[in-house]
């Protein structure tokens, strides 16, 4: 008989512990304050949380933990990438209803949604510092809630997606505004400068979570709001996303979709109002928590 699931966790994080490279990376579940070691508990048999999902493993690790106190308080760790590595991450484009708008070009809202790539060294975990290029000074920010596949799948239907959910998590999908601009088809440049973004600071597991078509996510920048907005107002729901994906990809465990911005990013204000060294951003997802990250520079090769 297969043994009865444990209630929680419902914050799942991977970490590093001061002084130790990020390849030692561990993972674990946050709880008042206190981050639970899941990974010395099962890492012979799942190295990441990655491996977790990939097993179908969350009841296991539910298991592993229940009734275990924290190891390590969350100030004491530091916290990567909720997956550090995943296989694929997906960013939607112009998908809060009123972005459109923005373009003023008189275009309807598209048939499909705009999806292109980030690679993985371009995002960093809560609380680790954002990098500005010495390429450019257009360093913006865009709040998202992103996605996290728990369950592979191919050509999913719209009613089965959250089945494949593990959770969300929050994403600064940092850009640097002018290198969108260099090529004429694509803004692959300009979305993946190393360290550009953040995501984190953990995946709160879909059992925890509400229906995903009113959900907040809320920008701010040393304390100003300047994005705040709902799922209600996606042009491409959660559901949409996820069955569109599946269509040309395998969606994996791990694999990020990050839903896109509302409006308010730095671009759009008249005169633009770039992120700076010394900034603190922070984006909010209601039932998830807060992404904190401060801008610096990145030191120019000598």
């Amino acid at each position: 008989m297969r043994p009865r699931p444990v209630q929680g966790p419902v914050k799942l994080v991977s970490y590093r512990l001061p002084g130790h490279d990020v390849r030692a990376a561990r993972y674990g579940v946050v709880r008042e304050a206190g981050v639970v070691d899941a990974s010395t508990r099962l890492g012979a048999r799942y190295a990441s949380l990655r491996d977790v999902l990939d097993a179908d493993a969350l009841d296991e690790l539910r298991r592993a933990v229940d009734g275990a106190s924290p190891e390590h308080a969350l100030d004491d760790v530091a916290l990567l990438p909720p997956i550090p590595e995943p296989q694929k991450i997906f960013c939607i484009g112009v998908n809060y209803t009123d972005r459109n708008a923005e373009y003023r070009d008189g275009s309807d809202i598209p048939k499909y949604p705009s999806v292109f790539m980030r690679a993985p060294g371009s995002l960093v975990g809560h609380r680790a510092p954002i990098l500005r290029p010495p390429e450019s000074e257009q360093l913006d920010y865009e709040g998202e809630i992103a996605i996290v596949i728990g369950k592979r799948g191919r050509r999913i239907p719209r009613e089965r997606a959250r089945d494949h959910v593990a959770g969300l998590t929050c994403m600064n999908e940092g850009t640097i505004r002018d290198w969108l601009r260099h090529g004429k088809f694509n803004v692959t440049q300009g979305k993946n400068f190393v360290a550009s973004g953040a995501i984190g600071p953990w995946i709160v597991t879909t059992d925890e979570l509400p229906a995903f078509d009113d959900i907040r996510v809320t920008t701010r920048v040393n304390g100003e709001i300047r994005q705040h907005d709902t799922t209600a107002n996606l042009a491409f729901p959660f559901d949409m996303l996820i069955a569109y994906l599946s269509r040309f990809a395998e969606l994996v465990p791990g694999d990020v979709i990050a839903t896109g911005t509302p409006t308010g990013a730095g671009a759009r204000f008249d005169p633009p109002r770039w992120l700076v060294p010394g900034d603190v951003v922070d984006v909010t997802v209601d039932h998830v928590g807060t992404l904190s990250n401060l801008v610096v520079d990145e030191l120019s090769p000598a």
